[in-house]
């Protein structure tokens, strides 16, 4: 993808998420996170996402050290702005400059790079004004510390005030079959030029009918999220049955019919978008890559269309 509106980012078509290499979805396995991410350079994978909270900056590490000698041709997003430190109940968003440019020193470090390519600010800050934050990470730009610039999860109104300060490349946010509140504010994506970066596009494994919900252990967020446990849960069986259905009609995977449907909808919503899928397995980087290659017929796009209005839970909901 090339990001349309000016800033220059190029990136390839699908990317890597590693926040799920850190804990967030059970115990981290540092060499088989490693081997994920290598695979994922073998076949071709350039942009890799991290962020200074995973595994409160394990994460950052990792793809760093994973990276080592092959830097070339690769973009490193990682973000800032979520501050854990009373603890994940007590997290808050913060934004203010000095913050910015504390936490962009420590990523720099904790990768072990001069210069990162993609940085995000993580949530709206809820401390400062957004022209702040978008100033210092603006200023970061000038100091050769950031190439391009981004936000996640920001409303229409919120984006265009940051893309008024300095050109936003892209936002991310999660977005999927099961989960679509960013199409309200692909108009102004598209009017600025911005393209997405769509985060948790398996629903956070749940429509790959592979995952077993019983099977979530006590540190597995999933474990306690709305769409995961329960009468909620039980009931989004039929949604990962229904891509199954699909899935085996066109001789694919269910993850891949997710993910190629994420992409079918650029020309609807007339934007740019690379999905950044998580694994923490090689094999379904694999498989992940090879969606790109999937084609959904009319009968696929008409019944994929509605599950997002079947869904039961709230995305970060508490089970």
């Amino acid at each position: 993808m090339t990001a349309p509106g000016g800033t220059g980012l190029r990136v390839g078509p699908i990317g890597l998420g590693c926040m799920g290499m850190s804990g967030t979805y059970g115990p981290a396995d540092w060499d088989r996170s490693v081997a994920t991410i290598h695979r994922a350079l073998d076949l071709g994978v350039t942009l890799f996402d991290t962020a200074d909270i995973y595994g409160r900056g394990h994460n950052e590490v990792l793809l760093g050290r994973a990276l080592h000698g092959r830097r070339d041709g690769v973009q490193i997003a990682t973000k800032f702005g979520i501050d854990r430190s009373l603890g994940r109940d007590g997290q808050w968003a913060r934004g203010e400059a000095g913050y910015v440019r504390a936490s962009c020193d420590a990523s720099l470090l904790r990768l072990g790079v001069d210069e990162i390519d993609l940085y995000y600010v993580h949530r709206p800050p809820s401390d400062v004004e957004v022209e702040e934050t978008i100033g210092a990470m603006a200023e970061l730009v000038d100091a050769g510390k950031v190439r391009h610039l981004g936000v996640s999860e920001f409303d229409a109104g919120l984006l265009q005030r940051a893309h008024a300060v300095h050109p936003i490349a892209v936002m991310q946010s999660e977005y999927s079959l099961w989960t679509r509140e960013v199409e309200a504010t692909a108009p102004v994506l598209a009017d600025l030029g911005i393209g997405l970066v769509a985060f948790s596009p398996l629903g956070r494994g749940f429509l790959t009918g592979e995952l077993d919900r019983t099977a979530l252990t006590p540190t597995d967020f999933r474990a306690r999220n709305a769409r995961f446990v329960g009468a909620a849960g039980d009931a989004n069986e039929a949604l990962a049955a229904e891509v199954r259905r699909i899935a085996t009609r066109l001789g694919a995977s269910p993850a891949q019919v997710a993910i190629s449907w994420v992409y079918a909808q650029r020309q609807r919503l007339g934007i740019e978008i690379v999905a950044i899928p998580g694994t923490t397995n090689p094999d379904n980087v694999e498989r992940n890559v090879a969606a790109l290659g999937v084609d959904l017929d009319a009968e696929a796009r008409d019944a994929l269309a509605p599950l997002a209005d079947l869904v039961h839970g709230e995305r970060y909901g508490v089970g």
